[in-house]
């Protein structure tokens, strides 16, 4: 009785806990991205919490029906042969779930990679995302501004993010809008996202990167197309120009507030394009036909180098 009402108490105390926790921000998608890595991990604990059911009435009904008697010293239980059926059922569901599983994280993989669903002819956003220890410089060439350690994005547009580091391999993570991806020093990455709903989101390095990682966060905020231009055109007319001293100097060690400046490093400190990796194919095929023509009109000052 008295583990009764303990094992009772234990499931009210852990409820309790849990009622008081906020949701899991993957499970509380706010774009394309977000939404479809939600259904897979809600798919994957499902078929997961069947498997952990199926099991556990297993082992129940084999410690009631089979549990030990008593039985005389000399007593030798029959022989039994093994069942063909109930070996193809332990080894085939498994390999089913797996191989289910695989086409669908294989499915899901391209889908992520791609354009979100639904804004595949809408011109994305592109902003370079670049680390340094412990900061975010976020760099936006059409409208011509940068920031540092926050984010704004328009609503109901395609995201295209170039993700490369200043310093040690970092990983870029909004976990409401998608899944996280490398940001590396000698080659960018290309990460796709869309935010379908106006709000604040959080932002962070999901990879440690020295004693300054736990606070190598941004802040997200997304909102409508208009209110994003009006945001560019008071930035233009307010902040001051980036300049390579300046950002010199904020590439050191170090935390950050917020910061706005007009221009992009990028126009000193280029990213590292040269390695691409993530970008589409037919951007690939233009780098490549670019670079093949360099290479012919240049290859004596290639060979100086």
């Amino acid at each position: 009785m008295k583990l009764k009402w303990a094992l009772i108490g234990m499931m009210i105390t852990i409820a309790a806990v849990l009622a008081g926790c906020e949701p899991l921000l993957v499970l509380d998608p706010k774009g394309p991205q977000a939404e479809r890595q939600a259904s897979d991990i809600m798919l994957s604990i499902g078929i997961m919490s069947v498997i952990v059911i199926v099991v556990f009435g297993l082992l129940i009904t084999m410690l009631v029906k089979y549990r030990a008697s008593k039985q005389s010293a000399d007593y030798e239980p029959p022989h039994m042969e093994g069942n063909i059926w109930v070996e193809v059922i332990c080894v085939g569901i498994p390999v089913l779930i797996v191989a289910y599983l695989s086409f669908v994280s294989v499915q899901s993989n391209y889908i992520v990679e791609s354009k979100p669903v639904g804004y595949e002819d809408k011109e994305p956003l592109v902003v370079y995302a670049s680390s340094s220890n412990w900061k975010w410089h976020f760099s936006y060439p059409e409208e011509g501004i940068e920031t540092v350690n926050y984010l704004y994005i328009p609503t109901d547009r395609a995201l295209e993010f170039k993700l490369y580091s200043y310093g040690p391999i970092t990983s870029f993570w909004i976990p409401q809008l998608g899944g996280q991806k490398y940001a590396m020093a000698d080659m960018v990455t290309t990460l796709h996202l869309a935010a379908d709903v106006p709000g604040e989101y959080m932002g962070r390095n999901a990879n440690f990167s020295g004693k300054g990682f736990a606070q190598n966060i941004f802040d997200v905020t997304a909102m409508s197309q208009e209110e994003f231009d009006d945001w560019v055109k008071e930035v233009k007319e307010t902040a001051e120009p980036i300049t390579e001293e300046k950002f010199d100097e904020l590439l050191e060690p170090g935390h950050l507030g917020r910061m706005t400046f007009t221009g992009t490093h990028l126009e000193f400190s280029p990213a590292p394009e040269g390695h691409n990796h993530g970008s589409s194919e037919a951007e690939e095929n233009t780098e490549s036909h670019v670079s093949e023509e360099d290479t012919s009109e240049g290859h004596s000052d290639h060979s100086n180098h």
